[in-house]
Protein backbone atom coordinates (compact mmCIF):
# COMPACT_ATOMS: atom_id res chain seq x y z
CA UNK A 1 0.00 0.00 0.00
CA UNK A 2 1.21 3.14 -1.18
CA UNK A 3 1.48 6.12 1.81
CA UNK A 4 2.35 9.57 2.53
CA UNK A 5 3.80 11.24 5.78
CA UNK A 6 4.08 14.90 5.87
CA UNK A 7 6.82 15.77 8.57
CA UNK A 8 7.42 19.62 9.47
CA UNK A 9 10.97 20.36 9.80
CA UNK A 10 12.39 22.27 12.59
CA UNK A 11 13.18 25.76 11.56
CA UNK A 12 11.59 25.49 8.42
CA UNK A 13 8.85 27.06 6.75
CA UNK A 14 7.85 23.88 4.30
CA UNK A 15 7.26 20.24 4.58
CA UNK A 16 9.48 17.22 3.65
CA UNK A 17 6.53 14.91 1.94
CA UNK A 18 8.18 10.94 2.21
CA UNK A 19 6.92 8.33 -0.31
CA UNK A 20 7.24 5.06 0.92
CA UNK A 21 5.41 1.88 1.00
CA UNK A 22 5.22 1.54 4.52
CA UNK A 23 5.35 4.14 7.90
CA UNK A 24 7.82 1.85 9.06
CA UNK A 25 10.32 3.26 6.86
CA UNK A 26 9.41 6.64 7.45
CA UNK A 27 11.97 9.15 9.08
CA UNK A 28 11.54 9.13 13.12
CA UNK A 29 11.50 13.12 14.84
CA UNK A 30 11.03 14.17 17.97
CA UNK A 31 7.71 16.54 18.48
CA UNK A 32 9.82 18.22 20.75
CA UNK A 33 11.97 19.44 17.62
CA UNK A 34 8.73 21.21 15.82
CA UNK A 35 8.99 24.88 16.38
CA UNK A 36 6.60 26.67 18.10
CA UNK A 37 6.29 30.60 18.84
CA UNK A 38 6.14 31.16 22.38
CA UNK A 39 2.77 32.87 23.39
CA UNK A 40 4.48 35.68 25.85
CA UNK A 41 6.29 37.44 22.69
CA UNK A 42 3.24 37.24 20.55
CA UNK A 43 1.77 39.24 24.36
CA UNK A 44 3.99 41.08 24.31
CA UNK A 45 4.27 42.63 20.84
CA UNK A 46 0.36 42.94 21.32
CA UNK A 47 0.93 44.87 24.31
CA UNK A 48 3.65 47.14 22.50
CA UNK A 49 0.84 47.86 19.68
CA UNK A 50 -2.00 48.81 22.09
CA UNK A 51 0.22 51.25 24.43
CA UNK A 52 -1.40 54.35 24.26
CA UNK A 53 -4.64 53.41 22.40
CA UNK A 54 -8.43 52.66 23.35
CA UNK A 55 -7.88 49.10 22.93
CA UNK A 56 -7.27 46.31 25.18
CA UNK A 57 -6.00 42.54 24.50
CA UNK A 58 -8.51 39.75 25.71
CA UNK A 59 -7.00 36.83 24.74
CA UNK A 60 -3.48 35.32 22.72
CA UNK A 61 -4.21 31.71 21.66
CA UNK A 62 -1.65 29.66 19.66
CA UNK A 63 -2.24 26.37 18.65
CA UNK A 64 0.28 23.09 18.27
CA UNK A 65 0.20 23.95 14.35
CA UNK A 66 1.11 27.33 14.96
CA UNK A 67 -1.57 29.12 14.65
CA UNK A 68 -2.16 32.30 16.43
CA UNK A 69 -4.77 34.03 17.57
CA UNK A 70 -5.37 37.14 19.27
CA UNK A 71 -8.42 39.00 20.43
CA UNK A 72 -8.81 42.79 21.02
CA UNK A 73 -11.47 45.02 21.90
CA UNK A 74 -12.76 48.51 22.52
CA UNK A 75 -15.43 49.99 24.41
CA UNK A 76 -16.91 51.63 21.16
CA UNK A 77 -16.20 48.35 18.67
CA UNK A 78 -13.31 46.67 16.93
CA UNK A 79 -12.39 48.43 13.87
CA UNK A 80 -10.85 46.28 10.88
CA UNK A 81 -8.17 48.82 9.72
CA UNK A 82 -7.05 48.31 13.40
CA UNK A 83 -7.02 44.65 12.81
CA UNK A 84 -5.06 44.80 10.36
CA UNK A 85 -2.53 47.54 11.49
CA UNK A 86 -1.80 45.02 14.40
CA UNK A 87 -1.75 41.84 12.14
CA UNK A 88 1.05 43.98 10.15
CA UNK A 89 2.64 44.99 13.44
CA UNK A 90 3.66 41.55 14.79
CA UNK A 91 3.99 39.57 11.41
CA UNK A 92 6.68 42.66 10.86
CA UNK A 93 8.48 41.63 14.15
CA UNK A 94 8.15 37.80 13.97
CA UNK A 95 10.93 36.20 10.98
CA UNK A 96 8.83 34.02 8.98
CA UNK A 97 12.39 32.42 7.96
CA UNK A 98 12.36 30.85 11.68
CA UNK A 99 8.56 30.53 12.46
CA UNK A 100 5.72 29.34 10.37
CA UNK A 101 2.46 30.29 11.39
CA UNK A 102 -1.01 31.47 10.45
CA UNK A 103 -2.17 34.52 12.42
CA UNK A 104 -5.68 35.75 12.71
CA UNK A 105 -6.46 39.15 14.39
CA UNK A 106 -9.86 40.05 15.60
CA UNK A 107 -12.24 41.14 17.87
CA UNK A 108 -13.35 39.17 20.72
CA UNK A 109 -17.40 38.69 19.26
CA UNK A 110 -20.38 40.57 20.44
CA UNK A 111 -21.96 36.90 22.02
CA UNK A 112 -18.64 35.50 23.32
CA UNK A 113 -17.81 34.93 26.89
CA UNK A 114 -16.06 37.45 28.58
CA UNK A 115 -12.60 36.67 29.47
CA UNK A 116 -11.01 39.84 31.29
CA UNK A 117 -12.42 42.45 33.82
CA UNK A 118 -12.64 45.29 31.11
CA UNK A 119 -15.22 43.12 29.65
CA UNK A 120 -17.12 43.51 32.16
CA UNK A 121 -16.88 47.18 32.61
CA UNK A 122 -17.68 47.82 29.27
CA UNK A 123 -20.52 46.82 29.08
CA UNK A 124 -22.06 47.97 32.60
CA UNK A 125 -25.88 48.84 32.30
CA UNK A 126 -26.36 46.21 29.39
CA UNK A 127 -28.14 42.78 29.69
CA UNK A 128 -25.71 40.03 30.17
CA UNK A 129 -26.62 36.30 30.93
CA UNK A 130 -24.52 34.53 33.79
CA UNK A 131 -23.89 30.54 33.97
CA UNK A 132 -22.69 29.93 37.38
CA UNK A 133 -20.92 26.92 38.51
CA UNK A 134 -24.08 25.30 39.97
CA UNK A 135 -25.01 25.24 36.25
CA UNK A 136 -27.96 27.81 36.71
CA UNK A 137 -28.51 30.61 34.48
CA UNK A 138 -29.17 34.15 35.16
CA UNK A 139 -30.49 36.87 33.42
CA UNK A 140 -30.99 40.79 34.40
CA UNK A 141 -28.65 43.76 33.74
CA UNK A 142 -24.80 44.46 34.91
CA UNK A 143 -24.50 47.05 37.21
CA UNK A 144 -21.68 47.13 38.52
CA UNK A 145 -17.65 45.70 38.80
CA UNK A 146 -15.34 46.08 42.15
CA UNK A 147 -12.13 43.92 40.98
CA UNK A 148 -13.06 40.32 40.66
CA UNK A 149 -16.96 40.93 41.59
CA UNK A 150 -20.10 41.81 39.49
CA UNK A 151 -23.49 42.51 40.26
CA UNK A 152 -26.39 41.76 38.19
CA UNK A 153 -29.62 43.32 38.88
CA UNK A 154 -32.36 40.66 38.23
CA UNK A 155 -36.30 40.37 38.32
CA UNK A 156 -37.12 37.66 40.32
CA UNK A 157 -40.44 36.01 42.59
CA UNK A 158 -39.87 36.68 46.17
CA UNK A 159 -42.08 35.95 48.79
CA UNK A 160 -43.19 38.86 50.89
CA UNK A 161 -44.58 37.38 54.71
CA UNK A 162 -47.84 38.49 55.21
CA UNK A 163 -48.54 37.76 51.67
CA UNK A 164 -49.81 34.67 49.62
CA UNK A 165 -48.45 34.74 46.39
CA UNK A 166 -44.95 35.82 45.49
CA UNK A 167 -44.11 39.16 43.92
CA UNK A 168 -42.21 40.26 41.33
CA UNK A 169 -39.18 42.65 42.41
CA UNK A 170 -35.69 43.96 41.48
CA UNK A 171 -32.53 41.86 43.11
CA UNK A 172 -28.91 42.37 43.01
CA UNK A 173 -27.00 38.86 42.84
CA UNK A 174 -23.16 39.77 43.55
CA UNK A 175 -20.54 36.92 41.51
CA UNK A 176 -17.04 36.29 41.39
CA UNK A 177 -15.83 36.61 37.42
CA UNK A 178 -13.65 33.31 38.45
CA UNK A 179 -16.09 31.85 39.89
CA UNK A 180 -18.94 31.20 37.15
CA UNK A 181 -19.13 29.48 34.25
CA UNK A 182 -19.47 31.99 31.95
CA UNK A 183 -20.50 36.08 31.39
CA UNK A 184 -22.03 37.62 27.82
CA UNK A 185 -23.61 40.12 27.07
CA UNK A 186 -27.19 39.03 25.57
CA UNK A 187 -27.86 40.77 22.07
CA UNK A 188 -31.52 42.31 21.68
CA UNK A 189 -33.28 42.94 18.47
CA UNK A 190 -36.04 44.94 20.02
Amino acid sequence: MLKYLAVRQKNSNFATVQRNEGLDKAPHFNLYDIYMIDKNIVKSLVEEWLEGKDYFLVDVEISSDNKIVVEIDHADGVWIEDCVELSRFIEDRLNRDEEDYELEVGSAGLGQPFKVPQQYRNFIGKEVEVLTDEGKKVKGVLTSVDGNDFTVTVEEKVRIEGKKRPELQTVEKTFQMDKVKYTKYLISFK
